[in-house]
């Protein structure tokens, strides 16, 4: 693997975490917001991530050439090139439903929800999250010492 390679990879994950600390910080910003129906409460979002491979991305060629998108492979098998953000989607857990009836935001039987949203499950993942950024600095920190390295290799000293 070409140390180059290295930062896409390393850049990748950084990325990535950042997207995790975004909708962790969203959780928690709107983790005390109220709605007086079902549909409009906010629902924690959680981020997906799939691995980025380099023989799925380019495809597998077939016996005339002709390049056809991998339908089955062994992930074991193929170099990766880091990791990349499908997309975000909602918890389906269940809202937090309130009897609150002396609330300006209770429906017309008393009730107002909550969203779904577990703090100290947010504030683990965003410290997760952290610390997977940070060590992803500090691979790009050691890459670029080594690369540095392998330059004064020739100077002789």
């Amino acid at each position: 693997m070409s140390l180059n390679k290295i930062f896409n990879i390393a850049g990748s994950g950084m990325n990535a975490q950042t997207v995790r600390l975004n909708t962790t910080a969203s959780n928690m910003a709107n983790a005390q917001s109220v709605s007086s129906s079902l549909e409009e409460t906010y629902r924690a979002r959680k981020p997906v991530f799939a691995p980025m491979l380099e023989r799925y991305k380019q495809g597998i060629s077939d016996e005339h050439g002709y390049q056809n998108p991998v339908t089955s492979f062994n992930p074991r098998d193929v170099a990766g090139e880091g990791v990349q953000v499908m997309g975000i989607v909602e918890s389906n857990q269940e809202l937090q439903m309130r009897h609150e009836p002396n609330h300006p935001m209770a429906n017309e039987e008393g009730y107002v929800f909550y969203p779904n949203v577990n703090v100290v499950e947010e504030m683990t993942d965003m410290m997760a999250a952290s610390r997977s950024f940070q060590t992803n600095v500090e691979v790009m920190n050691t890459t670029k010492q080594m690369m540095q390295r392998v330059l004064t290799l020739g100077q002789g000293g």
